[in-house]
């Protein structure tokens, strides 16, 4: 849906109007982000305030928050305005902030990542997406502990790190809608690739990351359910469902990493473990 943005003053008789199409609009917001602005830069440096911690990492895990968190902590990252309650709960108050938060938390990772976009590329323009999750199982497997154990926001670092290396694909060529929420269980994401042979001239890919925890069971169903909803929501067939055990005492990570493509409800997802 493209939006219209007065170009004149509110007071202007002759009130000119501007339409600005979707990729416009999030061009700009790109820009707007790695422009990097003050307000963007303060905003940084609020992410490592211990009491926004406390608020804001169990939203970006899709967890609930603690029952002993101080309800001041709650009200103050709301006056910020880096949250909000919407009909589902505590979530991030804003599509930009959805953008600008995670990547602020993994701005020097994503930076590092040593991630080649070109070989993930198909030749009729398409986001190999299987590729993609093959290059990051092995990344995985061979650094994982390291970033994880440097992760200010640990029970989202699994996250983070994986959003951080899917940008570093798609930066510049497409874009990554977020979704997620307290109490949520996961993150939702949609990558969204220009592909002229495609419906509508884009490549859209579903991806839904849980996190196997000390104490609970295997989320396996949980997320291949939701995940399906999902794919019914964005009417899509094919998706992605990344689950990261963060178990203790389990195996080594090569020994534990594994794909497999399953069906469910007709569709057909790949689990990435």
């Amino acid at each position: 849906m493209a939006r219209f943005f007065n170009t004149a003053g509110p007071c202007d008789p002759s009130r000119h109007y501007m339409l600005l199409e979707p990729p416009v609009i999030e061009r700009a917001r790109e820009i707007l982000i790695e422009r990097r602005d003050t307000h963007l830069d303060s905003l940084i440096d609020r992410l490592r305030e211990p009491r926004v911690r406390r608020v804001l990492e169990p939203i970006l895990a899709g967890d609930f928050l603690p029952p002993d968190l101080p309800d001041d902590d709650v009200q103050f990252v709301k006056d910020l305005g880096l949250i909000a309650s919407g009909p589902r709960g505590l979530e991030i108050s804003n599509p930009i902030y959805r953008e600008v938060i995670p990547r602020a938390l993994t701005w020097t990772l994503q930076e590092s990542l040593p991630v080649a976009r070109s070989p993930l590329i198909a030749p009729d323009g398409r986001l190999q997406t299987d590729r993609l999750l093959a290059d990051f199982r092995a990344f995985w497997c061979e650094h994982a502990e390291f970033f994880l154990s440097r992760q200010p926001y640990s029970e989202a670092a699994a996250q983070l790190i994986f959003m951080a290396y899917l940008k570093r694909v798609v930066n510049g060529g497409g874009f990554i809608d977020r979704e997620y929420g307290v109490g949520k269980g996961r993150i939702d994401l949609c990558v969204r690739w220009p592909c002229p042979d495609c419906p509508g001239g884009v490549q859209r890919w579903a991806i839904e990351l849980k996190v196997w925890r000390d104490g609970r069971p295997d989320p396996l169903e949980e997320g291949l359910a939701q995940l399906s909803a999902y794919l019914d929501r964005l009417g899509l067939d094919t998706g992605t469902l990344i689950l990261f055990d963060s178990r203790s005492g389990t195996a080594p990570l090569p020994e534990r990493c594994a794909s497999a493509e399953v069906e469910r409800e007709g569709r057909r997802i790949t689990v990435l473990r």
